[in-house]
């Protein structure tokens, strides 16, 4: 038995206000509370997955992410154009691995997550 769960997937960020929106776009979710003025920005919890969060801090992202989400999509083009659209960022070609198939992209400030179908 576990000592706990997930409840937040919490993302450092120098801009929330920049940021929560792309994420309330890939996750098909809105904006729920902000905690300790605008310290904590959180979103609601989308179908299957915990709440993100996003805690402002004053430094910027320097280095690639030791943990990412992974999203899972119905079409990987259709997906990939919308983080476009949304402001993000394509950071690799389509991957495969044993019928699993996913994108590197990125959002706005620069975390990396991976677009993913089949599997």
């Amino acid at each position: 038995m576990g000592i706990g769960k997930v409840q937040f997937i919490v993302m450092d960020t120098q801009d929330a206000d920049a940021i929560a929106p792309f994420w309330c776009e890939v996750l098909g979710t809105e904006e729920d509370v902000r905690v300790g003025g605008d310290q904590f920005v959180l979103l609601k919890a989308s179908e299957g997955c915990p709440p993100l969060a996003f805690q402002k801090v004053p430094e910027g992202k320097s280095v690639k992410n030791r943990m990412h989400l992974e999203i899972g999509v119905e079409d990987l083009d259709t997906a990939k154009a919308h983080i476009l659209e949304f402001g993000g960022s394509i950071l690799s070609d389509v991957y495969e691995l044993e019928g699993y198939f996913w994108i590197n992209v990125s959002d706005p400030e620069g975390h990396e997550f991976d677009i993913s179908v089949g599997g």
